[in-house]
């Protein structure tokens, strides 16, 4: 094999890492550089040379959340039919991703101060404007605030995916047992 052939074979694919590194992290997010490392397949030296210490992993990994949140809204076409459709439709498309925005979540220097990113802010109003739509058909409650409903979404969606990876949900019920519970307090009863 050639020299250039090797440093090819040899190449990190980021996302691969980032991949591995969610992957870890969502089962047990006090992991160190060196557990994530080894997750990974690399040594710790490669990781830091891609990303700097935990703080620019996790940055990174807010980076792949967020484009595999906006490419689960996409996918969920929250403009089409009833709310609580679109919702169903979110939450299936969402769910391989639940897990990394689960850990996310919980990850509070991600929500502190000026620095938020702003795909969060684009993903919250993408996802209370389903909600608001719902509540303006009259098909959800209008004492819940959208904000709230997206707030009780994302919480559901973390603890829908550490159940499933604790093995105490099984994987096929993770969508109906998120939309049920969030639309059995949503829907607005006569």
């Amino acid at each position: 094999m050639s020299h250039v052939g090797y440093r090819r074979l040899m190449a990190v694919d980021r996302e691969q890492v980032l991949r591995s590194a969610a992957a870890l992290l969502t089962r047990r997010s006090t992991a160190t550089m060196d557990e994530v490392a080894r997750a990974a397949g690399l040594s710790r030296a490669t990781l830091h040379r891609h990303f700097a210490g935990r703080d620019a992993l996790v940055r990174a990994l807010e980076s792949l959340g967020i484009a595999e949140c906006e490419a689960a809204l996409d996918a969920a076409r929250l403009d089409e039919g009833p709310a609580a459709d679109a919702v169903r439709r979110l939450v299936r498309e969402i769910e391989p991703a639940a897990g990394l925005l689960g850990f996310l979540y919980t990850e509070n220097q991600l929500f502190e101060g000026e620095e938020q990113n702003e795909g969060w802010a684009h993903i919250d109003a993408r996802m209370a404007a389903v909600f608001r739509r719902g509540q303006e058909d009259g098909e959800f409650r209008i004492d819940l605030s959208p904000a709230w409903l997206t707030e009780a979404l994302y919480g559901l969606l973390g603890a829908g995916a550490w159940a499933v990876a604790e093995g105490r949900v099984a994987r096929n019920d993770f969508t109906h047992m998120i939309v049920e519970l969030l639309l059995g307090g949503a829907l607005r009863r006569e």
